[in-house]
């Protein structure tokens, strides 16, 4: 199950994991967007379902969803929990719904899909979640206080249940992403809050480019594979060396 699946960073990680090999649910709120991702998958010889409508902050949603895919697929065994918004404004502009709405799709979601689930994972003895923070968490950001406590949560979130679920033979780790061209960057950029271009950007990461989505999804390539079962708890950097 991969959240978010239907563009940027979720489409790239939902091809990966289907050329590994994985039958993979796209879960999006967006239904087209999660049928075209889908039948992307399925023309490539992949196998993938489009569970569409469902927003993740909804946990009757999310439940309903879960139960589409296990009707499909079975077991739910890999979790990608990398659905998320994100929003620029003055801290004092920041209204109680604004927050509240950036809590409840980038950490009460991952909550709620986690513990859907979780009893898969618990009955099979084995299970893999990956939760996709933001880099942000890590150096902070002015102008999306929101955002950034959201995603600092989620780091939290990872390495709590990373120790509770070891023994049971689940892992848990998170990849804050760093300064990835996606879609929802390109319209930080038109609309001017970057601090600059993305050109001028990528010029100063070490590796002097911008991150692409499939930076992002070899990275949960490795973190869902058999090879990664000593590897929990962990805050894998992907950003070009912009934080060490």
């Amino acid at each position: 199950m991969v959240t978010g699946g239907g563009s940027g960073m979720g489409r790239a990680i939902v091809h990966r994991l289907a050329r590994d090999g994985f039958a993979v649910a796209v879960l999006e709120l967006d239904t087209s967007a999660a049928e075209t991702v889908a039948k992307e998958v399925r023309a490539g010889g992949g196998e993938a379902l489009a569970v569409g409508g469902v927003d993740v902050s909804d946990r009757a949603q999310v439940d309903e969803g879960m139960r589409r895919a296990r009707q499909a697929f079975g077991p739910l065994l890999v979790l990608v929990n990398n659905a998320g918004i994100t929003g620029f404004r003055d801290f004092a502009d920041i209204t109680d719904e604004k927050w509240d709405r950036m809590m409840a799709v980038n950490l009460h979601g991952p909550f709620h899909c986690t513990q859907a689930v979780l009893p898969d994972m618990v009955d099979a003895g084995w299970g893999r979640i990956v939760n996709i923070s933001s880099s942000s968490a890590q150096r902070g950001q002015p102008y999306m206080v929101h955002h950034v406590t959201s995603k600092a949560g989620l780091i939290g979130f990872t390495k709590a249940l990373a120790l509770e679920l070891g023994p049971k033979g689940i892992t848990v780790n998170t990849i804050p992403p760093g300064f990835i061209d996606t879609p929802m960057l390109r319209e930080s950029e038109r609309r001017g809050v970057l601090g600059g271009s993305v050109r001028e950007h990528a010029a100063l990461t070490p590796v002097r480019r911008a991150g692409r989505s499939e930076d992002i999804a070899a990275a949960c390539a490795f973190l869902v594979s058999d090879e990664a079962g000593y590897v929990t708890g962990q805050v894998v950097g992907v950003n070009g060396g912009r934080n060490t």
